[in-house]
């Protein structure tokens, strides 16, 4: 199985979703997960991954799940020199046992475009890196996703997940 995973941070806490389908293709999840974290660490600009890791882990944990790959939203590497992103200390917690392929909307300083990978009709790209696999893989696994526009279809069903149900935590959270 291949888990997709995405972070959203409501009010308070986090909710950490992920859709899991078997082929690159699926246009539709095999089985969604959601996990709630009452306590996230700050934002830090260049420390990202302090905040969202946890909850990536957590999500894992919880639910048990130990997929082939793991799709992020966001950089695994950062910079032309490197750096590791989230995805790369994803990959590192996980004692490098599962690839992790990161899909960020917009580029890091530094990354270059080997890194770009056009879907569709669109002429913005996407910036796909990984760890534990080869970039060409990688790129060519994102290609091949569902979906007839930039973003694929179940990386669209994971943060729709993920966004409902941070609204739902809110709701839950509001006075009446």
């Amino acid at each position: 199985m291949i888990l997709a995973v995405d972070v959203h941070y409501p009010a308070r806490g986090a909710i950490a979703a992920g859709v899991l389908f078997g082929d690159w293709t699926d246009a539709e999840p095999a089985a969604t997960c959601i996990s709630r974290f009452d306590h996230v660490e700050d934002y830090v600009p260049g420390a990202f991954y302090r905040r969202e890791l946890p909850c990536i882990l957590g999500l894992l944990q919880e639910h048990a799940l130990t997929p082939g790959c793991i799709v992020i939203d966001g950089h695994v590497v950062l910079g032309h020199d490197g750096r590791p992103g989230l995805g790369r200390h994803l990959f590192d917690a996980l004692d490098g046992r599962i690839p992790v392929i990161g899909v960020a909307k917009t580029a890091f300083v530094g990354i270059g475009p080997d890194s770009e990978v056009l879907r569709g009709g669109s002429r913005r790209p996407l910036y796909v890196t990984c760890a534990g696999m080869p970039p060409e893989n990688a790129k060519a696994s994102v290609r091949a996703m569902h979906g007839a526009h930039r973003l694929p279809t179940l990386l669209k069903a994971v943060d729709a997940l993920c966004r409902q149900s941070a609204a739902t935590m809110d709701d839950a959270a509001s006075p009446e």
